[in-house]
């Protein structure tokens, strides 16, 4: 039971970061509408791929919830029918929530694989938490964890359709990504109290403080470039894809704030890399740390000078939600060490 727990909580864990590579991908590409309704798509379990595919026909049988695309809306059928020769209006009625009307084949696959990868995620952390359950009186935080994963990921599939209902309204895309990070640390704690593992030697006072230190700079950078990003977003709306190179030309006060502030991030990580040293303690976490560190400040320097070369904002992304987990796992494994909870 134990091995099977662990075992479907790395899968989870690994989906949830697919998921979070997914959305970002989603969004370098502004396939966020793809799919303008949820959690169908265009009416479908299987989307269309092909613009005809929507138009209206007649002698075609429709199910109730199918949608079509007629003089630029979004129309859904209110029942089951076959069409007659004319499009007959009382078997339609518009799509209210938003008034976006557009079908684009690759643009419908990506949010299509997206949504693909979110239901297997959260099939995987539903697994979990039905082995959780014989833990509820062995230890109490694994069954508490995995409810609030099991909470979380519905939270976050509700989530995902109120930000296709507001046509991708930014703040809601932001609380979408802060909410995947939090569904990381759950896991994290879960991951981490099911493990049996022992620290031949406790960090001290000094480290646990530039740890955390570190851990909160990660923390700001994350939120720093949320706002960066939505800035960028707004940028694409005024200049297109076809013009990166004046996504950032003026970029917000944030924008400074994130980019020299990663100079902060790379001198304490620095410090707490000498006092691991220094301390004779595991060098792995650090060692991932700063690796990821290095490839988030070459992706951010790639993007300001090279007008967001391919695949660079999503990795950008991916890369920081990944510091964000090693940090995390090492402070879980740290406390939980020392306050005996783990197995």
């Amino acid at each position: 039971m134990n091995k099977q727990l662990q075992r479907w909580t790395r899968i989870s864990l690994f989906l949830i970061y697919l998921v979070i590579a997914a959305g970002a991908t989603v969004r370098m590409t502004g396939s966020g509408m793809g799919c303008p309704d949820w959690p169908k798509c265009f009416g479908y379990y299987m989307p269309p791929t092909q613009a005809e595919q929507l138009n209206w026909k007649p002698e075609t049988d429709y199910n109730k919830g199918n949608v079509i695309i007629d003089n630029d809306q979004l129309l859904v059928a209110t029942k089951d029918f076959r069409s007659d020769r004319y499009l007959n209006s009382n078997h339609w009625e518009p799509y209210t929530k938003h008034d976006y009307a557009v079908f684009n084949a690759t643009h419908t696959w990506i949010e299509f694989i997206n949504r693909l990868l979110g239901a297997l995620s959260g099939l995987a952390v539903l697994i979990m938490f039905i082995f959780s359950l014989k833990w509820i009186r062995k230890k109490p935080i694994v069954f508490i964890f995995s409810l609030l994963s099991l909470l979380g990921i519905l939270f976050q599939a509700w989530l995902g359709k109120t930000v296709v209902d507001s046509n991708l309204l930014p703040l809601k895309l932001s609380l979408h990504m802060l909410m995947a990070l939090l569904l990381v640390g759950f896991l994290l704690v879960v991951r981490v109290a099911t493990k049996s593992f022992g620290l031949t030697k406790l960090p001290s006072k000094k480290v646990r403080l530039l740890l955390y230190i570190a851990f909160g700079l990660t923390l700001v950078q994350i939120i720093l470039g949320i706002q960066v990003r939505q800035f960028v977003d707004s940028q694409v709306d005024r200049w297109g894809y076809q013009l990166p190179q004046f996504w950032l030309a003026a970029p917000e006060i944030s924008f400074y704030i994130h980019r020299s502030l990663s100079i902060l991030v790379v001198g304490i990580n620095i410090w707490l890399y000498t006092q691991v040293v220094r301390h004779t303690l595991e060098r792995i976490f650090i060692h991932r740390s700063l690796l990821l560190i290095g490839g988030e400040i070459l992706l951010g320097i790639a993007m300001y000078y090279f007008a967001f070369p391919f695949a660079t904002q999503p990795l950008h992304l991916l890369l920081a939600t990944m510091l964000f987990g090693v940090q995390l796992y090492w402070i879980l494994r740290i406390n939980l060490h020392r306050y005996d909870l783990s197995l």
